[in-house]
């Protein structure tokens, strides 16, 4: 069979159902896009209206107890406020942590098909574990060229049990050993919000809940013609993102004479932090959840592992009183974080489409 040419059901069964993935398309050795992965003209990162602006770069901030510590909570605030996203080095986090569960990556998705599909969605024993390809290829026009394992944590009883051997201890690591950098930063972004004690609470409603992804991008044929992740902001209250040094990852920018999207140069030893919806609408507004997508690579593999740091499924969120006590007006209504996170997961990717939904008008 020519994938190539292939009917969707054909290819949904090649992908999906035997969970070879678009890794396994990749290996096929294709030299032409299939054209379920064919993006409409507008989502294309070659078209005008998806302009790169040059010489351009989210900010770089050194969290290394040696610097002035109100220089760096107030850099780490302002990027919050204009960019909604920033890199941070001297973080804290082990270096050995980050490059074994990079390395975990890679061991996981080099097991055969056979042993990947037992923690897709049709297959996986906990809906906490979930392996697949795209992002909802349901409701997508066009497919994402991205495979991905996403762990759901909820215990290390839980997964010990139930995430895979191959990245199992590294996945749980890098999130344990990320958690102190995860409190810094938090701390940091209330006390501008005039919320000066994150108490047991408090910490609970902004972290009560974390989710891992190993994300796996192979080379793509016509790489022009696709895209590794559409456009779209997380749903989190925020997102730490080690990316290895491929590069790809690219962010929105709405700034007057450069809109437009900037790359996010990899940077050894770097974490990529942004704000998350949860979090702008907490602000109400005043941290930024921007769009950020990836674009896929003719020529290299890449892998990129992101914890989602988040309310928990039952909390109902909305702006903070703290926010609102000097009479500031609400701009987004509460809402049951559940629904929130079930609105974004029930679409394809649309940009900035999903916060409309805590909107007050």
């Amino acid at each position: 069979m020519s994938m190539v040419m292939a009917t969707p059901s054909d290819l949904h069964e090649f992908v999906t159902i035997q969970g070879n993935g678009v890794k396994g398309l990749y290996e096929m050795g294709l030299k032409t896009l299939p054209k379920q992965y064919i993006q409409p003209l507008e989502e294309r990162m070659s078209m005008t209206n998806n302009k790169v602006v040059p010489q351009e770069s989210i900010p770089i901030i050194d969290m290394s107890n040696n610097n002035n510590c109100e220089e760096v909570e107030d850099a780490i605030c302002d990027a919050a406020e204009k960019w909604g996203f920033f890199q941070v080095i001297n973080h804290g986090v082990p270096i050995h942590v980050l490059e074994n569960v990079k390395d975990a990556t890679y061991r996981f998705f080099e097991l055969a098909a056979e042993e990947k599909v037992k923690y897709s969605k049709e297959n996986s024993a906990t809906k906490n574990v979930r392996y697949g390809s795209s992002f909802n290829p349901d409701v997508e026009k066009a497919l994402e060229w991205k495979d991905y394992l996403s762990l759901f944590y909820v215990s290390d009883d839980e997964a010990t049990a139930t995430w895979p051997y191959a990245c199992r201890d590294e996945a749980v690591e890098y999130m344990k050993k990320s958690e102190a950098l995860i409190k810094r930063l938090l701390n940091i972004l209330m006390k501008r919000l005039n919320v000066n004690e994150i108490d047991e609470t408090k910490e609970a409603f902004l972290m009560g809940s974390r989710r891992i992804n190993l994300n796996y991008y192979p080379a793509c044929p016509n790489h022009d013609l696709a895209v590794a992740i559409g456009r779209h902001s997380d749903v989190s209250t925020l997102t730490i993102l080690l990316q290895d040094q491929t590069g790809g990852l690219f962010v929105r920018t709405e700034e007057e004479d450069r809109r437009g999207w900037i790359h996010v140069p990899p940077i050894p030893e770097a974490l990529v932090i942004n704000i998350g919806d949860a979090l702008q609408i907490m602000s109400n507004g005043r941290y930024k959840s921007v769009e950020h997508r990836v674009r896929a690579n003719g020529s290299k593999t890449r892998v990129s592992v992101p914890i989602f740091v988040n309310p928990r499924p039952s909390d109902v969120i909305g702006p903070f009183l703290e926010v609102l006590a000097s009479g500031e007006k609400a701009k987004y209504k509460n809402v049951l974080y559940s629904d929130y996170v079930r609105h974004f997961f029930g679409k394809a990717h649309d940009g900035k489409m999903t916060i409309e939904y805590a909107k007050t008008s």
